[in-house]
């Protein structure tokens, strides 16, 4: 019994279409893959690891670097001689770089493309579980970007007949989508995703093609999912 393995569970829920994408990225971080419990839009991926046990040789090292830490602080802590003059230049000099890093914030409002940045580029090539993802969400995260994509799944957002999840993908191949990030809309209905252009449609659909306008959101590395907020949706 002593060398019985010891199990950590995780449950992954993944939108119908993507569970391979999640159950490989699992796989990648060193999970396996147990069962799926398929629901009517969604399925519930099952995954276990071996629990790695925590030697006590490392639990009795960090209780002595609280130790030491707690000693050091109070050492710190202690009133001394002349050391209260250097803190106000410290401050003075932090204060200091602080204050011009806030004027970038307010350069140019137009959309990141790929046609002017080489970086969105790339990411509108790459496999939508691909580190590149997680990295441009946060570098650009609140920044608008556009791009020419279509629609590669549709479905309604829970019990809802008027609100929808829409999976998006660069290109205009739709459900045969191979290659760039699942971009995707959560919870959005007609008027959020703000349709223009010549011939508005009252509705979309699976394969529909458009301009997408959009703020950067965050990516979910275990569904690799790269969340969006519409700004504009242009038809094409």
């Amino acid at each position: 019994m002593a060398d019985e393995i010891k199990y950590e569970y995780k449950t992954v829920r993944a939108l119908r279409g993507t569970d391979g994408l999640v159950i490989s990225k699992m796989q990648k971080d060193g999970w396996e893959y147990v069962e799926k419990e398929q629901g009517t839009l969604r399925s519930a991926l099952s995954f276990r690891r071996p629990r790695k046990p925590v030697p006590w040789l490392l639990i009795g090292g960090a209780a002595a670097v609280l130790v030491i830490l707690a000693v050091v602080i109070g050492v710190a802590s202690a009133p001394g001689g002349g050391d209260k003059k250097e803190e106000k230049p410290a401050r003075a000099t932090v204060a200091a770089t602080k204050k011009p890093s806030a004027s970038p914030t307010s350069t140019a409002s137009a959309p990141i493309t790929p046609e002017a940045d080489p970086e969105f580029a790339a990411l509108l090539k790459a496999d939508s579980c691909d580190d590149a993802n997680a990295a441009f969400a946060t570098k650009h995260e609140g920044e608008k970007i556009a791009f020419n994509g279509s629609i590669v799944n549709m479905m309604p957002h829970g019990d809802y007949d008027t609100r929808y999840d829409l999976l998006m993908g660069p290109g205009d191949q739709g459900q045969n989508t191979a290659v760039g990030p699942a971009f995707k809309y959560d919870d959005v209905n007609m008027y959020d995703l703000h349709l223009t252009g010549r011939e508005v449609p009252a509705t979309v659909d699976t394969g529909d093609k458009f301009r997408f306008v959009a703020e950067v959101g965050e990516y979910n590395a275990t569904q690799c999912l790269f969340y969006l907020h519409p700004v504009s949706t242009e038809t094409r």
